[in-house]
């Protein structure tokens, strides 16, 4: 038998392992208990970590030869010589630093399996032979082959101390351990009630699937609902923004459409009325469209009434009202008249009387500013056949004051063709009329062109809008009335003014070419289509032709009288056809000749594109055979015949050569006449 208290006092182990130094865990760490007593339940540990292989029954059993184990329960043998001085007991220092025995199993390295501690035997059977040595030197030489064959770890006073300096840093990790509990309760809890929560929200996901079916469900019948009843609806219904505008907003593009679908819903609530009459729908929209409808006549009416106004305020050009204000929203109108048909007409004589104003005192105005202008004017004494020394100067129009004679050809045509020509379509402005004053002299004609091309002008742009803006309110004999009325003091006015122009003139020429005007101008209201001013050009005519006719049969009336004195009085009739006395026997062409050609040229000229149809012709022959009989008694005043001959060819050649350029049927036949005059008295 041997004692433990040899092997405590004397095995200090060399390969003890030092305190491990690893880092803490961030949990608090586990108190271990300090004084002896059983230790809690512990995992079975590595050789690595564990430190009390050496005491355990298992590991004591192996170490020792069969022969030294005793039977159980037999009492131990101590050696004779006792326990070494100030050497505790061993029992005792294993249960301080075991706090007990051991409750599990320790792992040993080599052994395959471990199970539960072995029992201790009772008694030791096998035998160890010391080889002559004590306890203690036998165990310190074999110390050296239990480390090597078991790498086991012992424990020692050392260790003790060891442990006493370990113990706060156990604590620490013991309570790093129980905070590591708490916070893992936490996070099962916090786990737990997310579970809790995730199946609640795996419930309302579920709820809200079956809720979007059922919203798809009713969404796919709502649009079959809607692809039947949703034309039906839109045609009896109206947006509040249709409503807003025809109530409250301005006028302008955005009312227009506004009243269109105004106009669509009340033609189709009038329709399903008639085709369904117990429709409720249609019966609960129609007081909206009846008051929304008489809304918007009165907004019209003061639109319209407001622009009619503005066209008599002072300096306004109407054409710039009629084409922003009532062109551009006719259809204004088109719905006054549909729907309050004595509203529209009276608004339509309002605009009568104001556009009657309008024209009426502009056309006084432009009057007054021509008749500024300083004309020729000719008289009884420009016709042939009377004396060329009485002359009218020029002189203001509607004056008739004589002055002195004009510084030009009366029975010439001259420059006055371009009047017909020109290219220009403007009249001459007001302010420049004013301003020619008294600056320069013209002809008749001036003033005629710039009056009427100013009418024409206007009154073409009325009438296309008149047509435009009342139509289809108002037929074609309506319109026509309607621009009647408007024109009628201004056409007045124009007709006054022609016949000033005309009346006490003899100015042939200018009264012709005021009716070739008057022809252009009937042209041109043919070619922009206004038929009204049919009545104003047939008018002027019959103030420009029967002048005409006149002033040509004063002058076939003083060739008529001086013929008539020339069988009396040859050579004093013939001194008062030129400033020199005409001798008896002298064969050259007469003054008379040079006025007559020149004045039967002019006419000609401005009859070249003339029918027989004209009275032209009809006056042409008078003329010249008035002509031809003065030419033929002047001519027995000569005694020799063949002078008498010569003196009628000259005259006739001369007529002759001043008719060459004439154009037209008309000059042809006339200029072929004396061609064959003239051959007859050559010879």
């Amino acid at each position: 038998m041997w004692g433990l208290d040899r092997f405590s006092a004397h095995s200090t182990p060399s390969g003890t392992p030092p305190p491990r130094r690893d880092s803490y865990s961030p949990a608090p760490r586990r108190p271990y208990p300090s004084g002896p007593g059983p230790l809690p339940p512990r995992p079975g540990l590595n050789p690595r970590s564990s430190s009390l292989s050496l005491v355990s029954p298992a590991s004591s059993s192996t170490s020792l030869p069969a022969s030294a184990r005793i039977p159980n329960g037999a009492g131990r043998r101590r050696p004779t010589g006792g326990a070494p001085p100030n050497v505790p007991d061993p029992l005792h220092v294993l249960e301080s630093i075991m706090g007990g025995p051991p409750r599990k199993p320790v792992n040993l390295k080599g052994e395959a399996a471990i199970g539960t501690i072995p029992n201790k035997p009772e008694e030791v059977v096998v035998d160890i032979d010391f080889g002559g040595l004590s306890l203690q030197d036998f165990a310190a030489e074999a110390a050296p082959e239990i480390r090597h064959s078991h790498p086991v770890h012992t424990y020692s006073s050392q260790s003790v101390e060891e442990y006493d300096k370990e113990k706060d840093r156990f604590e620490d990790l013991h309570k790093s351990i129980i905070a590591c509990d708490e916070v893992l309760k936490s996070v099962e809890t916090y786990l737990t009630n997310f579970q809790t929560d995730l199946a609640a929200v795996s419930a309302e996901i579920e709820s809200l699937q079956d809720r979007s079916i059922a919203l798809n469900t009713k969404l796919e019948n709502r649009r079959v609902v809607e692809k039947i009843l949703g034309p039906a609806v839109e045609d009896i219904s109206i947006s509040p923004a249709v409503v807003k505008k025809i109530a409250e907003g301005p006028v302008d593009e955005g009312f227009l459409r506004a009243l269109a679908d105004l106009e669509k819903r009340s033609k189709t609530a009038a329709t399903k009325s008639k085709d369904q009459p117990d429709l409720k729908a249609v019966a609960d929209i129609k007081p909206l469209l009846s008051d929304l409808t008489n809304r918007a006549i009165e907004r019209i009416r003061d639109y319209i009434v407001a622009q009619i106004k503005a066209i008599r305020s002072p300096s306004m050009n109407a054409q710039i009202i009629q084409q922003q204000a009532f062109l551009k929203y006719r259809d204004l109108y088109a719905f006054l008249a549909k729907h309050q048909p004595e509203l529209a007409s009276q608004i339509c004589q309002a605009y009568i009387y104001t556009m009657r104003w309008y024209y009426l005192n502009h056309f006084t105005r432009y009057r007054t500013s021509l008749e500024k202008i300083k004309l020729h004017v000719l008289d009884k004494y420009d016709v042939l056949g009377e004396d060329p020394t009485s002359k009218r100067s020029g002189a203001l129009l509607g004056q008739a004051s004589r002055g002195a004679p004009s510084s030009y050809d009366v029975f010439t045509l001259g420059r006055r063709l371009d009047t017909l020509r020109t290219p220009s379509v403007h009249a001459l402005p007001a302010h420049l009329a004013e301003e020619e004053q008294g600056k320069s002299i013209h002809h008749l004609e001036t003033p005629f062109r710039s009056f009427n091309l100013a009418l024409i002008d206007n009154a073409s742009f009325e009438y296309t809008f008149l047509t435009t803006y009342f139509s289809p309110s108002q037929n074609y004999h309506a319109i026509s009335r309607t621009f009647s009325a408007i024109f009628e003091p201004t056409f007045a006015l124009g007709q006054a003014l022609t016949k000033q122009l005309v009346e006490g003139s003899t100015d042939t020429l200018g009264v012709l070419v005021c009716v070739r005007l008057n022809q252009h101008f009937a042209f041109e209201l043919q070619r922009r289509k206004v038929p009204a001013m049919e009545g104003y050009v047939n008018a002027t005519n019959m103030l420009l032709w029967p002048r005409f006719q006149q002033i040509l049969d004063m002058h076939c009336a003083g060739l008529q009288k001086l013929t008539s004195s020339l069988p009396n009085r040859p050579s004093t009739g013939a001194a008062l056809l030129s400033t020199n006395s005409h001798s008896a026997n002298s064969t050259a062409p007469t003054p008379l000749t040079q006025k007559f050609a020149n004045l039967l040229q002019g006419i000609l000229t401005l009859s070249s594109e003339t029918g027989d149809d004209e009275p032209v012709s009809i006056s042409v022959g008078r003329l010249r055979s008035e002509y031809e009989a003065y030419l033929t008694r002047l001519s027995k005043g000569v005694s020799d015949a063949r002078k008498r001959e010569r003196f009628l060819c000259n005259n006739y050649s001369l007529v002759c050569t001043i008719l060459t350029d004439v154009e037209g049927r008309l000059g042809e036949n006339v200029r072929s006449h004396f061609e064959k005059l003239r051959d007859a008295f050559d010879k």
